[in-house]
Formats: structure tokens, C-alpha cells, sequence
């Protein structure tokens, strides 16, 4: 159970910085809160922090790596290590979503 709330700890962090980097106070303190709400254990809210992070990688991660790709192009930096880095993160969120369902299992 530990190491699955870990990867949703790491996975929520930095969504909470992208949005404190914005200066989106209200957006950043909730989503570096939201994890702990894991600790419950209730299948609703294991769901719930589910469904944020998959929201996460397709309304923020996407569009923000479209985004920086674009004006990498426009001004002819490379963008190939920048695709990969948010890809990264993308699949991480992905997955650590993915391993959330499991928080509330004993491991052995």
C-alpha cells in the first residue's frame, strides 16, 4: 500500500506545481492535498483520485506538451527531448493511476 499512495503522491506533485508555476494558488493547494484523502481508503475516493489524474494527463499534460512543442518548432529549438520528458510524465501519471486501484488490497 505504501509504495502505491507513494506513486500517487509523486504522480499529484507535480501536477500541483505546474498549476503553482501558473500562480493558480486555488488550483495547486488541492491537488497537493487531494492524495492524502487515499489514507481513507474508501473505493469512491481511490476512484475519484483515479479519474483526476487521467483528467490530468489528457487536460493538462497534453495540451501544455503541445504547447511548448509548438513554440520550440516556431523558434527552432529542439523539441524531441521535451516530447520525451512530458511523455514521461504522462505515462507515469497513467500508471500511477493505473496502481491507485490497488491501495486498498493488503500487499504481501
Amino acid at each position: 500500500m505504501i509504495w502505491r499512495f507513494s506513486l500517487l503522491l509523486a504522480a499529484y506533485l507535480p501536477l500541483a506545481a505546474h498549476f503553482l508555476r501558473m500562480g493558480e494558488w486555488a488550483a495547486a493547494v488541492p491537488l497537493a492535498i487531494l492524495p492524502l484523502f487515499a489514507l481513507t481508503l474508501k473505493t469512491l475516493v481511490i476512484r475519484f483520485l483515479q479519474v483526476v489524474l487521467v483528467c490530468g494527463v489528457f487536460l493538462v499534460w497534453l495540451p501544455t506538451a503541445y504547447e511548448i512543442g509548438q513554440m520550440r518548432i516556431a523558434t527552432g529549438q529542439p523539441w524531441l527531448r521535451m516530447a520525451a520528458i512530458m511523455a514521461g510524465v504522462m505515462l507515469f501519471s497513467l500508471a500511477a493511476s493505473w496502481c491507485a486501484g490497488g491501495i486498498r488490497k493488503v500487499d504481501s
